[in-house]
């Protein structure tokens, strides 16, 4: 059961903007999704949403009624993905296929700045078992796939198919690390803002 409830693609959109976020919402999803997977249980949401912002460029919350709204809504957007996780359901979002360039760039920053940021948190030396470490630097690799696509900016079948098994790829090792390290310790993840 969600603590917080979601306030939808549209209206968190527009928080985003409203706080000069940089970070697109596809990225925030993704980052969440790293960061409730990461063996570092001492992670804290807080943690994770103050990463949306450059140091020093933090939104500045005047009244506790909008800090407390605008945690509850990060909240609410971290339970949905945290519902997602454990019913091993996270999928990349469909993204148009005509632009490969803009395309391959979106996808990058969701698997690299998303997933693998969230999943180390800030943490350089993150102690996990080498299964782990290997697809969490396959997925780092994978990536790079994208952003060599990107680069040739041709959006040809070949193109296409290697772009879509990509995606397939980065969604099958997202969800062998749910499987294999985030369920069986699920009840460990419950976090809190603070």
């Amino acid at each position: 059961m969600q603590a917080n409830k979601y306030i939808g693609d549209d209206a968190f959109n527009k928080m985003l903007e409203h706080y000069s976020c940089i970070v697109p919402l596809e990225v925030v999803k993704m980052r969440f999704c790293g960061a409730i997977c990461s063996p570092n249980l001492q992670l804290r949401p807080a943690d994770v949403i103050s990463s949306f912002w450059e140091e020093g460029k933090s939104p500045r919350l005047e009244t506790k009624k909008e800090a407390d709204l605008f945690f509850k809504f990060f909240m609410g957007l971290w339970d949905e993905v945290f519902a997602d996780v454990t019913a091993n359901k996270i999928k990349l979002p469909e993204l148009a296929k005509d632009d490969i360039s803009a395309y391959c760039t979106q996808r990058y920053a969701q698997v690299e700045q998303g997933f693998v940021e969230g999943f180390f948190g800030g943490k350089e030396n993150l102690q996990m078992a080498g299964y782990l470490a290997q697809i969490v630097d396959s997925l780092s690799e994978l990536a790079i796939v994208y952003s060599k696509i990107g680069t040739k900016g041709e959006a040809s079948a070949a193109t296409l198919d290697a772009v879509i098994h990509t995606d397939k790829m980065v969604e099958k090792a997202i969800a062998f690390i749910i499987e294999n390290s985030v369920l069986p310790r699920i009840d460990e993840l419950s976090r809190k803002v603070n």
